[in-house]
C-alpha cells in the first residue's frame, strides 16, 4: 500500500514516515500544499494523510480541489485543529477521517488500516494468474490451493506483479510502487525481495511464474 503524507513539520513528518514503514506502507511527503495537491492528482496513492496548516495551499483547499477532480482516494486529516466546527468542516469538505495533533502513533495506524481495509473491501476482488491467487481485503496468498505465507513487504510486491501480470516490470517501476520515490533503485533490496518471493511462491513447483528479464527487471509469467 502506498500513503502520500502531506506535513509540513519535518519532525512529525520524519516520524509518521518511519512508523508507517516500519509496517510496510511505501509513504511518499509532501512538505508544502502545492506538492501534496499535485502528488495527490496523480490517482496512485491508496491513502493520503493530509495536514490543514501548510504553506503556498491549505489541506481544506487541497481536499476540494481531489475531489473536484474526482479523486477518491481515501483522506485522513492530521492537524492542531481540534474544534467540532473543524471536524464538520474537515468531513463535510470530502475527509473520511479526522483526527487531532498530539496523536498517539498506535491510533494513527489503527485509523489507516481501518481506512486501507474499508477500500479494499470495496474494490479489491481476488487476483488470480495460473493457479496462484492472492486476497487483498484478507492478505492471503494460495497456489494450487496451499496457503503461502508473506511478509508485508512481499505481499506488497505480489501484488504489484499480479495486477500487472505479463507485462515486464522495470526496477524503478518497482521502487516506486512498493517502496516510495526516496528509495535508491540501485541498491539490489528489490532483487533480494524477489528472490525471496520467488523461493515461496515458486521453489518445487514446475510452472515457474517470476522470471527474470535480464538487464530490464522481472514479469510475472501466466501465459
Amino acid at each position: 500500500m502506498r500513503i502520500l503524507l502531506v506535513e509540513d513539520e519535518k519532525k512529525v513528518a520524519s516520524f509518521i514516515k518511519r512508523g508507517l514503514a516500519e509496517v510496510g506502507y511505501a509513504v511518499d511527503v509532501a512538505s508544502d500544499g502545492g506538492t501534496g495537491l499535485m502528488m495527490g492528482l496523480d490517482g496512485v496513492y491508496d491513502l493520503i494523510i493530509l495536514d490543514i496548516n501548510l504553506p503556498s495551499k491549505d489541506g481544506l483547499n487541497i481536499l476540494h480541489e481531489l475531489r473536484r477532480q474526482k479523486i477518491a482516494t481515501p483522506v485522513l486529516i492530521l492537524t492542531v485543529r481540534a474544534t467540532i466546527e473543524d471536524k464538520v468542516i474537515g468531513l463535510d469538505t470530502g475527509a473520511d477521517d479526522y483526527l487531532t495533533k498530539p496523536f498517539a502513533f498506535e491510533e494513527l495506524l489503527a485509523r489507516v488500516r481501518a481506512l486501507l481495509r474499508r477500500q479494499t473491501d470495496v474494490d479489491a476482488p481476488l487476483l488470480k494468474a495460473a493457479d496462484l491467487t492472492l486476497d487483498p481485503a484478507r492478505r492471503l496468498v494460495f497456489r494450487g490451493g496451499e496457503k503461502i505465507d508473506l511478509t508485508t513487504k512481499e505481499f506488497a510486491l505480489l501484488d504489484y506483479f499480479m495486477r500487472n501480470p505479463d507485462r515486464v516490470l522495470t526496477r524503478t517501476m518497482i521502487s516506486e510502487h512498493v517502496w516510495d520515490y526516496d528509495f535508491d533503485p540501485m541498491t539490489n533490496v528489490i532483487d533480494v525481495y524477489v528472490n525471496y518471493l520467488r523461493k515461496k511462491i515458486d521453489s518445487g513447483r514446475q510452472a515457474k511464474l517470476i522470471r527474470t528479464i535480464r538487464g530490464v527487471g522481472y514479469v510475472l509469467k501466466v501465459k
